[in-house]
């Protein structure tokens, strides 16, 4: 019998990660928020359902008949998070991917890993909802800025708007590598770890936002130049280490050049 993951916001990632799961040979079941949605969704083989997180009940019980829960939705309301992990604990969930982000670490000026000092946010606090729950056991993905297909980052700034920080490092991943870390923990079947998803280079914002403004054609871009500059530079070596996982784009400036 197939083993059967369920998606929870089948989005910008979600969908597309829904796509390969099902050519892996996994049966997918997928939620939306957007009723004119569901038929493209279902056209896909995703079996769909409209739910929103701050609007659950027990009907969401079909969803979560699964294996597997993927987390891949921006909410940062810690209670419908508590209220979805009350319904997980009355299903056959036994895995979690909780999609989260490496915004939880400060700008320290140094090189972060999985086990560097986290901001007190919404973010975390989710995360530990999960972490912490022993019905179940939990991943947690924490991506840098996502990249590829439309999002182009020559777009993430309007026109003449100055781009702060320019001597700092950016952390940033392609939606590819995004899914094959995924399919690559579900694969592999490794569980309750955290790990920072990131790509191998770490140019500064004047170097990458320049070359991405150049490669849409567009003037290059202004910037705030200051004395004082702020980053981090997000560390891979842990995912790449127990996952084995090769990046398809580990530098990211041959994405957009």
């Amino acid at each position: 019998m197939k083993k059967v993951i369920s998606i929870l916001g089948c989005g910008w990632l979600g969908e597309p990660l829904a796509k390969k799961l099902i050519e892996t040979g996994y049966v997918i079941k997928g939620s939306t928020t957007t009723p004119d949605k569901i038929d493209r969704l279902a056209s896909l083989g995703i079996k769909t359902f409209l739910i929103d997180l701050d609007v659950l009940d027990d009907s969401i019980g079909d969803f979560l008949d699964s294996e597997i829960l993927i987390i891949a939705i921006p909410s940062k309301n810690k209670d419908s998070f508590r209220k979805l992990i009350f319904q997980i604990e009355r299903s056959r969930i036994q895995k979690i991917i909780f999609i989260s982000s490496t915004s939880v670490y400060e700008n320290s000026n140094n090189i972060v890993t999985e086990v560097s000092s986290v901001k007190d946010t919404s973010l975390v606090e989710i995360e530990n909802l999960f972490k912490i729950n022993r019905h179940f056991q939990t991943n947690v993905i924490r991506f840098a800025g996502l990249m590829g297909y439309d999002r182009k980052p020559g777009n993430f700034f309007p026109v003449g708007k100055k781009i702060p920080n320019p001597d700092g490092y950016v952390n940033m991943i392609h939606r590819d590598d995004c899914i094959g870390i995924i399919t690559n923990i579900i694969k592999k079947e490794i569980w309750d770890e955290t790990f920072n998803a990131c790509a191998d280079t770490h140019p500064t914002r004047r170097e990458f936002y320049t070359s991405a403004a150049i490669e849409l054609g567009k003037d290059r871009p202004k910037f705030e130049e200051s004395n004082l500059s702020e980053y981090k530079i997000v560390s891979n070596q842990k995912l790449k280490t127990i996952l084995d996982y090769q990046f398809k784009y580990p530098n990211i400036l041959n994405i957009i050049e």
